[in-house]
């Protein structure tokens, strides 16, 4: 099966590619305000610990996934995604009130909602799409996926860039406000059969340690997992070192621009290839060989040396991707219906929390120890990660699970 011909394939079966329109829409005006938010603060106060607050208040209800995820599990998927949508696109109006520092407070107090909001718009999504989807095209899907975002990673903080220099932070959430609500319309569009959920009898801490419960006893899901969080969190420190290297290049810091770029085409590329690599060779073999090759990245951004340099970005933009698709369609793929929306959250917390982390850590070292010794040393950390998880048996019958209709119970 080529590439080709299963991208082609995805696109035209008409939930799957709605659904990507739908991620695609509303993925462009949230990374447009990601880069905005910050730029506002720090035009407003002059603060660099301020401006980073922003992406703070948007990452810290990811903390919260496993207890947010049950709402995915209690309400119907499609209806959900149109009243998150619509409900994010009116909160982010809110914020053309926001004139001075006097209104900050709003400012946080919206991006705190809004990260909240996403982490159980995330879940609904992708246990819809796992649902609604072909289970042999969901790895393409989840590439495809990630090709969008990161091509909107590209294109959007220069909308966004462009958006605020003319018309300021309330243009750049009016834009966001407008990308939902264009989600919205497409999730309406959307003809799935859905079952109404359950009535549950159990409280909400309950439900969210049964999800838990669910992904920690997965023999598959586990070391997947855990291998994404260790991977995450050396991505973090090996973010924060971006500028360090840039310097020891010999250049100003905008050249982080250029190498930004170079990674984000490798993971568009990625995306494109990840579908037919994950049926050839398993979920947890692919995650192995990505974080394999992001490990000799990393440990190779050591050497001042442009080719290398740009070589290393895009090794990283293809190795990083290739373990998060690995986890995302291991989960829908694994994980019963009524379950999917916590254990999609959990498994997102456990992955992308380590990577806050991280980038804080790598922020506090860069001003304490070599770049260049750091960097060798996490591309051992990843390396024994990557070791670890492909030393691990074999996933046969997880290939053969990838060639046949989803396992996974409707949404």
């Amino acid at each position: 099966m080529t590439t080709r011909w299963t991208a082609v394939r995805v696109m035209r079966d008409r939930t799957a590619g709605r659904c990507l329109t739908a991620v695609v829409v509303s993925g462009f005006g949230t990374s447009a305000l990601w880069l905005a938010s910050g730029v506002w603060v720090k035009d407003l106060t002059g603060s660099d610990g301020l401006a980073a607050l922003c992406l703070l208040a948007m990452w810290a209800p990811t903390l919260a996934g496993p207890l947010l995820g049950t709402l995915a599990d209690r309400h119907r998927r499609r209806p959900l995604l149109i009243a998150l949508s619509l409900f994010m696109a009116a909160l982010l109006l809110t914020l053309c009130a926001v004139d001075g520092p006097g209104e900050l407070w709003l400012l946080y107090a919206v991006l705190f909602v809004y990260g909240a909001a996403g982490t159980v718009h995330d879940a609904a999504e992708s246990a819809l799409v796992a649902g609604a989807v072909d289970g042999s095209l969901l790895g393409d899907f989840n590439g495809l996926r990630m090709t969008a975002n990161e091509g909107m990673k590209l294109l959007a903080p220069l909308a966004g860039a462009g958006l605020y220099t003319a018309y300021g932070g309330p243009g750049v959430a009016v834009l966001d406000a407008a990308s939902f609500l264009a989600a919205a319309l497409v999730y309406l569009s959307l003809r799935v059969r859905e079952e109404r959920p359950a009535p549950r009898r159990e409280d909400g801490r309950s439900a969210t340690a049964e999800g838990v419960r669910r992904l920690w006893a997965d023999p598959v899901l586990r070391p997947l997992v855990l291998a994404g969080g260790v991977t995450m969190l050396c991505a973090g420190v090996s973010g924060a070192l971006t500028y360090a290297v840039v310097e020891a290049l010999g250049h100003p810091p905008a050249y982080a621009g250029v190498l930004y770029a170079v990674q984000g085409a490798g993971s568009v590329a990625v995306g494109l290839l990840s579908g037919p690599a994950l049926r050839r060779t398993g979920a947890r073999r692919f995650a192995a060989y990505g974080i394999a090759l992001l490990a000799v990245a990393v440990a190779l951004r050591a050497v001042p040396y442009d080719p290398v340099a740009w070589a290393c970005s895009a090794a990283i933009g293809v190795g990083l991707p290739a373990a998060l698709i690995a986890v995302l369609t291991s989960v829908q793929r694994r994980t019963p219906g009524p379950l999917l929306g916590r254990v999609t959250a959990t498994a997102n917390t456990l992955v992308f929390t380590p990577n806050v982390i991280g980038l804080a850590a790598g922020a506090a070292l860069v001003e304490l120890l070599d770049q260049r010794v750091q960097l060798v040393v996490l591309g051992v950390v990843l390396g024994v990660t990557a070791a670890v998880l492909a030393g691990q048996r074999p996933d046969s019958a997880e290939r053969t699970a990838a060639r046949s209709a989803s396992e996974a119970s409707p949404a």
